[in-house]
């Protein structure tokens, strides 16, 4: 970002930490902008490559998924799917503690979600008119995992659960497949506890244009669910453009912005970058401080943390193409931290209950020194499906209310129709729809 003024660094290192620092008053608006933006295409290269794997599943179906698992995936498939027994074996082959971590965050997660399952109250807007809504589940929901340098069964517990407790009535779970032609032992377990029977062996941007059109074995569905990188984030975009199939929001590759102060622990904030930086080479750990010690002890924490984490050279490649920001205060670390609006915001603070009031734009927040982000990527009960790339300022983190449809009733009584009738008439003729004020009138007449 050549563009963003930067502040000298020490180049006698090999490892300088966050790959820029920048004083957040020296940054001019056009700066900041620049600065917070993060997964561009502008070439289209992205988009043209996936609008080829779209075609290629539309037009071949399973063919297609077996020549990407072969291409991407290195592995040559005699089918695209594990069945229940299959499922089961895997299953089988995990420690007691590991299923116990497993059944205590589906429950944690279950319990967090069932509170958002409401029935809404009716009301009588005017004398015998009522109206009210009412949940309906989606009733073709398609799940995906990614797989990639990181399986992840928490994504699974996370989908899985919601569109359990919304009554989901086909649940459709796409994973790219490993080396073995399966799936790893974790994600078969969750499939235990969800109930779900079958895992479609399918990634990237394929398995998300399988679930929108069909193939020969797996079915297509009405919305889709689940993280994933560039290329499947833009994979759902086409696919909400282009066909009937809804997405849950745009979720690329994963990001953390920590705000902290004097009284923040830099070896925790480093610990959070890194959780962070581990995902990808394309995420993105962001310090926010008002303090330049805290940024220069995290930056040293890093250096010393980095190197005992066994994707080290992931975590590092993200961490360099991440940076701090120097402010003032809370007040101006929270207003940069808006305009960024990042999937997690840790306020590495003992003051965060002085700032919580002016979070606007956030996926998922993380309050005080002892609440690290991975609590709610696992087992705190909060849904770790966040919107990316600032979507934050227009999308909510999946729930409940992302498996449902809520649809609005009214009923009108004889004395109702009196009522209402004389407004809906004026406003009819004034817009010119007589058909309208006719619909009324007829029923007022009797």
């Amino acid at each position: 970002m050549t563009d963003i003024k930067k502040e000298t660094e020490d180049i006698s290192s090999p490892f300088r930490g966050l790959g820029g620092s920048f004083a957040y008053n020296a940054l001019t608006a056009a700066e900041l902008k620049a600065l917070v933006q993060r997964n561009v295409d502008p070439a289209n290269e992205i988009r043209s490559v996936v609008e080829e794997v779209i075609a290629q599943v539309r037009e071949y179906g399973d063919r297609a998924l077996l020549d990407y698992a072969h291409k991407f995936d290195k592995v040559d498939l005699q089918k695209l799917y594990l069945d229940k027994e299959e499922l089961a074996a895997l299953a089988s082959t995990l420690l007691p503690e590991q299923k116990q971590a497993l059944e205590t965050a589906y429950q944690n997660i279950k319990k967090f979600h069932q509170t958002q399952l409401k029935t809404e109250d009716k009301v009588e807007t005017m004398p015998g008119v009522t109206c009210w809504r009412e949940l309906r589940p989606i009733e073709r929901v398609g799940l995906y995992i990614p797989g990639g340098t990181a399986v992840l069964p928490s994504t699974l517990l996370m989908l899985g659960i919601p569109a359990q407790i919304a009554g989901c009535h086909q649940i459709v779970v796409c994973s790219p497949p490993q080396k073995s032609g399966k799936v790893n032992a974790f994600i078969a377990y969750v499939t235990q506890l969800l109930g779900i029977e079958k895992i479609y062996l399918a990634g990237g941007a394929q398995a998300i244009a399988a679930m929108a059109y069909g193939t020969e074995t797996i079915p297509s569905v009405d919305k889709i669910f689940g993280p994933g990188n560039q290329f499947v984030t833009k994979a759902k975009t086409i696919i909400q453009s282009t066909t009937t199939c809804a997405i849950d929001m745009p979720a690329g590759p994963s990001e953390v912005l920590v705000i902290a102060d004097g009284t923040s622990n830099p070896d925790y904030v480093a610990a959070d970058l890194l959780a962070q930086a581990e995902h990808g080479t394309d995420s993105q750990s962001i310090l926010v401080s008002t303090s330049q010690s805290i940024i220069d002890l995290t930056n040293k924490a890093l250096e010393k943390q980095l190197p005992t984490l066994p994707r080290a050279e992931i975590a590092g490649n993200a961490i360099a193409n991440s940076y701090s920001v120097l402010v003032n205060d809370l007040d101006q670390a929270m207003q940069f931290s808006n305009l960024y609006a990042p999937e997690h915001l840790i306020l590495a603070t003992e003051s965060w209950q002085s700032v919580v009031n002016q979070i606007i734009n956030a996926g998922s927040v993380f309050l005080g020194n002892l609440t690290p982000e991975s609590v709610g990527d696992y087992a705190s009960g909060t849904n770790h499906t966040l919107p990316t790339s600032a979507y934050a300022r227009a999308y909510s983190g999946v729930s409940v209310d992302s498996f449902v449809k809520k649809i609005t009733f009214q009923h009108i009584s004889p004395k109702g129709i009196q009522n209402i009738g004389p407004t809906v008439e004026i406003l009819a003729e004034l817009e010119g729809l007589h058909a309208h004020k006719n619909a009324v009138s007829l029923r007022m007449g009797k």
